[in-house]
């Protein structure tokens, strides 16, 4: 497991577990980053991501991509 920041651009990963408070976990889900969801990195620019999720794009910063591992 490790987290999604690391994660190489155009590599669909598996969410394991997203970390972090209930506020910030509850944040996420309604982003579409649950787990057992497939996640793929489109660009990281500066430490913040693009990726995508759900079918939808989602742009998330560095502290955000640290709590999700895959």
């Amino acid at each position: 497991m490790m987290p999604l920041s690391m994660v190489n651009e155009g590599e669909p990963q598996v969410i394991k577990k997203v970390g972090g408070k209930e506020e910030t976990r509850k944040f996420l889900e309604n982003l579409g980053f649950v787990q057992g969801a497939t996640v793929t990195v489109v660009s990281e620019i500066g430490g913040n991501m693009i990726v995508n999720v759900k079918d939808s794009r989602v742009a998330i910063g560095k502290d955000m991509a640290n709590r999700i591992m895959v």
